[in-house]
């Protein structure tokens, strides 16, 4: 009787990124590949020119908007739980809680399984499928906030200051830096979670994602494009924009806003002068330290294995915890600011 191979001899770090070798194709390639899994839509993980691309229906609606025809060659949408072969091994995808579509990959080949997460998070968010752990033999993570001094606070504190800070300040406006693709769409769910029903005004990028979230059963609401709006009415509102252009030209048109920005970095109060950030909102579509320790305990996972961030706490705790633990230093991967 054979033992199961381990997904080491099978799961194999390239310079292209992760490669399965008995399925001939590269998860979240940094580099063109002829077969692609996908596992969301942020640029660091959906590269444009692969051949053939697998993802979710939502992943691959937000590569064609973002990348159009250099999505790929040919696009194939998998749903959740849905199960295909490639190569003779069994994939399918489960939800990663990170933005809408987002997904792990499962791999099973020969009795060994192995899980690539992508990016995950552990809290609430009504805009995409939670998190779905599933036990296997390696779980590749990510380690964006692999510190434990990163330990997000809840997300409903940290839009009640957002809030209050409008009340406190009816003659400015609120400017929220935010990722346009997942934590724009996640703070839109939060402001009207907490009963604030008034308009809410988009820069153009974030009001195109908004239209996608939207066309898969998403509402946020009265929310308005960022165009030709007089100055007097923008008093006492909310604006969100990508963190690029809070500190831009294009934020000179606004009456005297109070900066604000949504990232788990702004744990680090020095990211948050760095950037001029009025009112930092610690909001993360990306596990804390906590919910990383805790995933690894879901998953079960005797090894673990960490694609980008910071690994070496993440690796120490690990095998102290009697886990095997690995860095892969995938390079290219969480480059984009969507943290």
């Amino acid at each position: 009787m054979t033992s199961a191979p381990h997904p080491e001899t099978w799961l194999k770090p390239v310079p292209g990124g992760l490669y399965c070798v008995p399925g001939d194709f590269f998860i979240d390639p940094t580099r063109r590949a002829d077969r692609a899994i996908i596992t969301h839509g942020h640029s660091d993980h959906a590269r444009a020119d692969n051949g053939a691309v697998l993802a979710t229906a939502e992943t691959l609606a937000i590569m064609r908007h973002r990348l159009g025809e250099r999505a790929g060659g040919s696009l194939q949408a998998l749903g959740y739980g849905e199960t295909i072969r490639l190569g003779g091994v069994s994939v399918r995808l489960v939800p990663a809680g990170h933005v809408l579509g987002s997904a792990q990959v499962v791999m099973d080949w020969q009795g060994s399984r192995a899980v690539v997460s992508g990016d995950y998070k552990r809290r609430h968010d009504p805009t995409c499928a939670p998190f779905e752990p599933v036990q296997c033999d390696v779980f590749v993570t990510e380690a964006t906030f692999g510190l434990p001094v990163f330990r997000h606070p809840p997300d409903t504190e940290e839009i009640d200051k957002l809030l209050h800070t409008l009340r406190l300040f009816p003659e400015r406006c609120a400017l929220v830096g935010v990722y346009s693709l997942g934590k724009a769409q996640r703070v839109l769910a939060l402001i009207r979670a907490a009963g604030h029903d008034a308009p809410i005004y988009l820069h153009g990028a974030i009001i195109n994602i908004c239209a996608i979230y939207e066309g898969f059963g998403q509402r946020f609401g009265d929310i308005r494009p960022m165009l030709n709006v007089p100055k007097d009415d923008l008093k006492g509102h909310i604006i969100l924009a990508p963190p690029g252009v809070t500190a831009d030209v294009w934020a000179r048109r606004l009456p005297d806003p109070v900066v604000a920005m949504a990232s788990g970095w702004m744990r680090v109060k020095q990211r948050a002068k760095q950037r001029g950030v009025e009112l930092p909102l610690v909001i993360s579509d990306h596990a804390d330290w906590d919910e990383l320790m805790r995933t690894f305990d879901d998953v079960a996972a005797p090894e673990i294995w960490v694609t980008h961030g910071t690994e070496d706490a993440l690796i120490r705790q690990a095998t102290l915890s009697g886990r095997r633990a690995r860095a892969l230093r995938l390079v290219g991967l969480g480059e984009e600011e969507a943290e």
